[in-house]
């Protein structure tokens, strides 16, 4: 017999799959400020996850977006089947913050979080984001969800490194501490024509030092697959990858 699965809608960001009188599985629906808007889905009878997806694309405007564990091929394969296809695959790592040189390369200087020229620090922000829209996309970096005033694309300026080369800021590096668990490198990045300069291990290295001299042990980070040279940036100092995510979207 089959089983009969009703939807139930129980508030703007939550369903319920309901059999018998008997809650089955649920959805959540979690918009972000950075604009980007994320589902899941937990069920306790396969019989539940069509039903309910169903009902969340037919309640929320697309794009819809989930994250699904890179092992969990069963979890995946639901999510296709209910018309999500992938994004991008994310390797995670976890870095040891002991041992780092923080001296720049040559020609290289790092101003420290919180010291950077606001201006200036928005303005390679921004230069950085045309650069990598324009080249592998945006959505290929780490996704944000802080919030801030429309067309600010600047996180906390506090949580900023800066390197400078050539006069010019031209690479940054973020990093978020927040509770008891692991720093996060949560951003990364070098403008084009500085590249190659060593700039990427420079902020790094600067970066796993100021963390080591706070207290904390170790980092995480997470980059696209397809970035090679960050994977490679990352390896060569010894990180040591965890896990992967695969992430998917409903267009």
């Amino acid at each position: 017999m089959d089983t009969t699965v009703e939807i139930v809608r129980v508030d703007e960001t939550q369903w319920q799959a309901v059999t018998d009188d008997v809650v089955i599985g649920h959805g959540d629906f979690s918009p972000r400020p950075d604009g980007r808007r994320f589902v899941s889905i937990d069920v306790w009878d396969d019989a539940a996850f069509a039903p309910l997806a169903a009902a969340m694309l037919t309640a929320l405007p697309a794009p819809l977006r989930t994250l699904v564990a890179g092992d969990d091929v069963a979890l995946a394969s639901h999510w296709e089947r209910a018309g999500f296809v992938p994004e991008r695959q994310e390797w995670e790592y976890v870095l040891s913050t002991a041992g780092r040189d923080p001296r720049p390369a040559p020609g290289v200087a790092v101003l420290p979080a919180g010291t950077a020229d606001e201006a200036r620090l928005r303005l390679l922000d921004r230069e950085i984001r045309a650069e990598v829209e324009a080249s592998s996309g945006w959505y290929s970096m780490p996704a944000e969800v802080r919030p801030g005033p429309p067309g600010d694309t600047l996180i906390d300026p506090s949580l900023y490194a800066v390197a400078v080369h050539e006069g010019r800021y031209a690479g940054l590096v973020r990093v978020v501490r927040a509770g008891r668990g692991p720093a996060r490198i949560g951003l990364l990045a070098v403008r084009a024509a500085h590249r190659r300069q060593g700039i990427g291990r420079s902020l790094l290295a600067h970066a796993l030092h100021a963390l080591h001299e706070a207290g904390a042990g170790t980092a995480r980070a997470e980059v696209d697959r397809s970035r090679t040279a960050a994977t490679a940036l990352l390896e060569g100092f010894g990180a040591e990858r965890t896990g992967h995510l695969l992430h998917l979207v409903h267009p």
